[in-house]
């Protein structure tokens, strides 16, 4: 969801991907409520790269706009434009971390059921009254 000037959100994620670069600078501004300025230097920081049109205009996606609005609260908080950058930057990468850690910790896990041998009810019996 995308917050506008009025606090009210637009939900856009039926109409478009995440990815998918779909917006102006200019609305994507608007929809932020920040300057074009602010989105140039949030490239300039490395935070963003959006697509160019083929006129070479700036096209930004839902998921560059989530991080766009991540590091407005950080700037609007005090922080420096580099260091809000840096710091989404690292939300991101550890958020990629902690899902590949799920994601291996699910395959370790199907690779140790596998190797576990079934019980086979027969086993447990005393081999010489045949009681359980």
């Amino acid at each position: 969801m995308i917050a506008d000037q009025n606090g009210s959100g637009a939900d856009l994620s039926g109409l478009i991907g995440a990815r998918t670069p779909a917006f102006t600078i200019g609305t994507a501004a608007q929809l932020l409520g920040v300057s074009q300025a602010f989105l140039r230097q949030l490239g300039v920081n490395g935070l963003l790269d959006p697509q160019r049109s083929a006129g070479g205009h700036r096209r930004y996606s839902q998921h560059d706009l989530g991080l766009a609005s991540q590091a407005r609260v950080l700037v609007d908080e005090g922080l420096s434009m580099d260091a809000a950058c840096r710091i989404v930057t690292l939300q991101v990468e550890l958020a990629y971390a902690r899902a590949e850690i799920i994601q291996l910790h699910q395959q370790l896990d199907a690779t140790t059921d596998e190797r576990k041998p079934a019980a086979d009810p027969d086993t447990s019996a005393d081999p010489d009254t045949g009681d359980r």
